[in-house]
């Protein structure tokens, strides 16, 4: 394995990922006026085909 290869596509998935969600999760408090209304719940479940991969991250968003 290359693992200057395997670093930069992992790096280039990772910011699609955090992008793409922070987007999804603006668009939900913006339309579901959310805003200044406590905390958002979430849940980031991460899987990948032919593995045994299953990582779960839970926290909560302060919406101020």
């Amino acid at each position: 394995m290359d693992e200057q290869r395997f670093n930069m596509s992992m790096r280039k998935f990772l910011k699609a990922v955090g992008v793409t969600s922070q987007q999804a999760i603006e668009r939900v408090v913006r339309e579901g006026g959310l805003s200044g209304k406590g905390t958002l719940k979430v849940k980031m479940v991460l899987t990948a085909e032919n593995s045994a991969l299953d990582h779960v991250v839970e926290g909560d968003i302060d919406l101020g």
